[in-house]
Order: C-alpha cells, then sequence, then structure tokens
C-alpha cells in the first residue's frame, strides 16, 4: 500500500477554537521559518463544535466577580474532581483571552449601554459572566479565528482524516500521524517534531445527542490505541434542553441554550407542573447534571411530552422579549413548527460534552514526548461536570497555551521515523472494511446509539452498564463483518461512516468500563445503586489504558494543590452568590 509522506515542524489536529487559536500561538511564538500544517476533517471554520457554540464564553470581568470565585464555581461544579491547576489557569487565562479575542482576533460581543461587555446568567454558576454575541457565539468566534488563520502562511490539509498517532519504534515519542486524504481516499503521513491534538469529543454515541454526526471521538479513539492514560471517561455530560422535534429530523437533539434557563425559563412536565423545584432549590438554574436527572425522572414516570420529553416555556418572560434577546433560538424552533417566544418546545436531555479526555499537565503535554492535547480531547480541567461557558473558554484558553509550549518546545525537538509495525496496523485497520462483504453501517449505529442511550446513559446501575458492554461488543463483532464497497475510495463517504462508527464502539466501551470503576456518583455520572457522592476529601479520578487483555481501569487520588473540600479561597466577606435567587 502506498502511503505518501510529509514533513512540517508543527502539526495541528482540528480547526476548532484550540485548533486555531494553537495555530496563532505557535507562529508567533516558533522560531522563525518553523513549518506549520493544520489539518481538518472538513473544511476550515465549517466543521467541529466551537463553531457550534451558542451561549457564550465564561469570564470574570467586573461587578464583583474575580477569578477566584469563577474557580471555586468550576471546582464546585465538578465536585470536587477537577485538576486545580488546569482549572485556575483556565479562570486565569479566560480574562486574557478574551481581550485577545477582541482587540487582536477582531470579535464583536454583547454590550450594556455603558460600553461594556453584557454578561448573562448560566446555571451552576455564583455570578452572570457569561461574554456572548446573541446565541451565537460560536459563529462570530470561529469566522473571526478563520479569516485569521486564512490569512496567514500556515498549510492547510483540509478533508483529511487522522486515523493513528504513530509513535517512534521504541514508543517513547511521536513520530507522526497517519491520514485519509478524503478526496483520493489515499493515506498519508505527516512527519511532525510537535502535535496538537484538538479533534475536539463529540458524544454521538446516544440517541439523542448535539455534536454533528462527522463528530466521533476519534483523537480519543487514536490515544487510547497508542497506550496513553485517558481520565475521568465515565464523564459524559448530558445538555439538560436538547430540542424534541420527532425521529424524522436531524434537529432533535441540538441545543437549545443554557441561557434561556438562565434568564427565567421554566420546565414543565406532561401535566403543566414545574417540576425541578421539587430536586432541587436553584430549580431550572441548578447545573446540567442535575437538571438533566430531573427531566429523565420525568420520562420515567411517563410525565411526558407528545414526543416523551418535557417542555420548556419562555412566553411568561414577554414573546417580544424573547425574540429580541434569543432571535437563534427562536428561529431554531420555529424551523423545527415550535414557537418558543409565546408558546412551548419539547426538550429532552441530550449527550453535549465529554469531560474526559486524555492526561496532560497545564502546558498541555501528555506522557508521549511530541504530542500535546487541548480543548475536549484533554481531560482534567472540568472534573465532573462542565459548567456551561466554559467550554470555548477551555478550547480558545489551552489552544492558545499549545500553541505557546510548542513554539517553545519545537527547537528542541527533532523529525523522528515511525514505527513500521504501528503503521502497518493502522492501514490495515482502515482498510478492513474492503475485505468484507457490504453491510449496512448506519442501522448498526443507530443500535450503539440506542443501548448507550438504555444502559449507560444519564442514569446508570453495574446491571445495565455490563449489559451496555455486551450490546457493544456484538455491535463491534457485527461491525467488523460489515463491508464496504472499495470501487472508489474518494469521498466513500460509507467508509468514514465504518471508521466513525469504529471509533464511537472503542469509546463507548471505556465510557461503560469507567462507569463501573466508579462506584459512587459525582456530576454527571450518577450510579442509582450508589447513589452517594462518596468523601469528597478522599476524591478520585478514574484512568483508562488500552491493555493486551483489552483495557485496563485505575484510580488516582485527585491532588487538592490550591483548595481543599469544606475550604474556599474566597474572602471571608465575600457573598455566597452575586446572583438574585430564582423565583
Amino acid at each position: 500500500m502506498r502511503i505518501e509522506r510529509h514533513d512540517t515542524d508543527i502539526l495541528i489536529l482540528g480547526s476548532g477554537g484550540a485548533g486555531m487559536f494553537a495555530a496563532l500561538h505557535a507562529q508567533q511564538t516558533a522560531p522563525a521559518g518553523t513549518r506549520i500544517t493544520m489539518a481538518v476533517k472538513g473544511l476550515i471554520g465549517k466543521c467541529g463544535c466551537t463553531r457550534m457554540v451558542q451561549g457564550g464564553y465564561n469570564v470574570a470581568l467586573g461587578h464583583g466577580d474575580s477569578v477566584e470565585r469563577h474557580f471555586m464555581d468550576t471546582i464546585e461544579g465538578g465536585k470536587w474532581l477537577p485538576d486545580q491547576d488546569m482549572a485556575w489557569k483556565l479562570c486565569e487565562q479566560a480574562v486574557v483571552r478574551i481581550r485577545e479575542l477582541e482587540n487582536e482576533i477582531g470579535c464583536f460581543f454583547d454590550r450594556n449601554a455603558d460600553g461594556s461587555l453584557h454578561q448573562k446568567a448560566f446555571a451552576g454558576q455564583t455570578a452572570d459572566r457569561t461574554v456572548h454575541k446573541g446565541d451565537l457565539t460560536g459563529i462570530e468566534i470561529i469566522n473571526r479565528l478563520m479569516e485569521q488563520v486564512l490569512s496567514r502562511p500556515i498549510e492547510k490539509l483540509q478533508e483529511h482524516r487522522a486515523i493513528g498517532l504513530i509513535p517512534t519504534a521504541d514508543r517513547a515519542a511521536l513520530a507522526g500521524v497517519l491520514f485519509v486524504d478524503m478526496r483520493s481516499g489515499g493515506f498519508r503521513l505527516v512527519r511532525a517534531r510537535a502535535v496538537m491534538m484538538g479533534t475536539g469529543g463529540g458524544p454521538t454515541m446516544y440517541k439523542y445527542h448535539t455534536p454533528s454526526g462527522d463528530k466521533t471521538m476519534d483523537g480519543l479513539a487514536m490515544a487510547l490505541r497508542a497506550g496513553l492514560p485517558l481520565r475521568d471517561m465515565e464523564m459524559v455530560q448530558f445538555h439538560p434542553t436538547g430540542l424534541l422535534a420527532g425521529d424524522h429530523t436531524k434537529m432533535t437533539g441540538t441545543v437549545l441554550e443554557e441561557g434561556l434557563r438562565g434568564a427565567g425559563g421554566q420546565l414543565l412536565n406532561g401535566a403543566d407542573h414545574r417540576f425541578m423545584f421539587d430536586t432541587d432549590p436553584r430549580g431550572e438554574r441548578a447545573t446540567r447534571d442535575v437538571v438533566s436527572r430531573g427531566i429523565y425522572a420525568e420520562m420515567r414516570r411517563n410525565n411526558t411530552s407528545e414526543n416523551g420529553g418535557v417542555f420548556i416555556s419562555m412566553a411568561h418572560l414577554g414573546p417580544e422579549n424573547v425574540r429580541r434577546k434569543f432571535a437563534g433560538m427562536v428561529q431554531r424552533c420555529a424551523d423545527s413548527g415550535f414557537d418558543l417566544a409565546a408558546g412551548r418546545v419539547e426538550v429532552v436531555p441530550t449527550a453535549h460534552y465529554f469531560m474526559g479526555g486524555v492526561v496532560v499537565d497545564p502546558d498541555t503535554r501528555t506522557a508521549l514526548e511530541g504530542l500535546y492535547v487541548a480543548g475536549e480531547d484533554a481531560g482534567g480541567a472540568h472534573g465532573s461536570n462542565r459548567l456551561g461557558g466554559n467550554g470555548v473558554a477551555n478550547s480558545t484558553v489551552y489552544g492558545g497555551v499549545a500553541g505557546d509550549v510548542m513554539g517553545a518546545d519545537v527547537a528542541r525537538l527533532s523529525l523522528r521515523d515511525p514505527d513500521p509495525e504501528v503503521l502497518e496496523a493502522e492501514v490495515a485497520r482502515a482498510l478492513h472494511p474492503f475485505a468484507q462483504p457490504p453491510g449496512h453501517v448506519q442501522s448498526l449505529r443507530h443500535t450503539l446509539q440506542e443501548a448507550m442511550w438504555e444502559d449507560v446513559g444519564v442514569m446508570r446501575t453495574e446491571t445495565g452498564m455490563q449489559r451496555g458492554l455486551t450490546r457493544i461488543a456484538a455491535i463491534r463483532d457485527e461491525l467488523m463483518q460489515t463491508g464496504v464497497d472499495g470501487t472508489d475510495r474518494a469521498f466513500n463517504l460509507t467508509w468514514h461512516d465504518w471508521l466513525n462508527l469504529a471509533s464511537l464502539c472503542d469509546v463507548s466501551e471505556v465510557i461503560a468500563h469507567a462507569g463501573l470503576a466508579r462506584e459512587n456518583s459525582r456530576g454527571a455520572h450518577f450510579r442509582e445503586d450508589h447513589p452517594e457522592g462518596g468523601d469528597l476529601g478522599a476524591s478520585y479520578y478514574t484512568v483508562a489504558r488500552g491493555a493486551e487483555d483489552g483495557l485496563d481501569v485505575t484510580r488516582a487520588p485527585v491532588r487538592f494543590t490550591i483548595v481543599r473540600p469544606g475550604e474556599t479561597i474566597l474572602p471571608d466577606d465575600a457573598p455566597p452568590s452575586l446572583v438574585p435567587a430564582a423565583e
């Protein structure tokens, strides 16, 4: 099999907020003449999850707010599982990055009458700190970043799908990345001194999910095969309010942003009862995990809407006010036949974000020399629950960090020779479906989505997760016997559907195993057979690695490097919250 070869100095996988910031910062900090290459599965600025961000960007800018308060909200929201050094850097550097987005990248965010940035309320936070551009913030950020990247001498490998991290023969360092050039169907090995992985998460193995279907956890699947440790893999965040428009439309599962609840939106069950205050004193403004479980409990009691979910109602806030503040959400609902401003919209918890990821240090370095990871591919910053608005902040902050660190490191790193055995194995793995009789890949994906939703979803048990593992194994076995027509590999989307499902099966298995290893309930991971949260002072995170006999999951203690459970870094006279009480 012919493999094209290409060399560069810095290789960036992904063109979301993490990837674009990494490219821009690396260009600023690397020695003159450094070659920077960006590779993306789709088109730069037109794919990925950052573009889909609606709500906004968390940053402590004033009105009594502080980095310390943002940090405490992040730690407490993550149920004391975050890596505290990473969480601190996220909160501290978000202040720097938002100024960079405005003054250097050219973003325009909404402002108050006095010219200051407008910051709206998001759930689980003790201050209104979410900067935004209406309710379509991600488009503003990505469009401006795209303009900057496309204007720079950065090599672009578009429609290049990464399929394998190729180490050196001694497995001590990363040599490069193997790609499929989707335009030709051929293979290309790109060697690089430094590689940043920012492919994003995308838990689309669930029946209801927010990311586009081409987001399939490819980065984490590659990291697993490369032997890298993955942490917090049981922690799948379900956004409470995914649009429920029926099985006939891809709009089902897409997010109705958190600002709706922050502004006073109410959740009603099928009997028009506002049920969230029965679950939590914060009502609809509780953290995402709490609200998702509240909705799921109503679904299990059959207290549901016509399509099996619940309703969100905004009409009591004034239809014109809602249309003005949430124009994008109103239009999204109208496209699916709902009137968000004056009526009610059916919603369901929807798989949204993955808190788990590759173990990294606060400088984005990994255990494999030459590999850096940022954005949703990296674990640690969010612990067991990500606060709404911390996602795009995390991607842009740590994308910039990765670019700076790679720019400084690249001079001491060298191009390395790849391990021919790993390279051959990754090619063989990708070509496997062409040796099997063609079958129906999409039906298998739907089967996986049902299995994960039912057995490894919002609420879990040992029995359910074991059943889920059995179902995943059966789906994987059938996938390995399901082939693809290889007459033409150029833009062979069925082949890529097969590769997508292989990644989803790999990561789904890790989610279930990590869930079994955590015998308590924290944040997004809720065990009905172990509902207690466990001793916060003895908090641990799960670490999953590939092993010869399958998968090895261990526990590692959380290091409380800044603050311990029961303590705070806020001043003694600081109010518990700067947000008015919900009514």
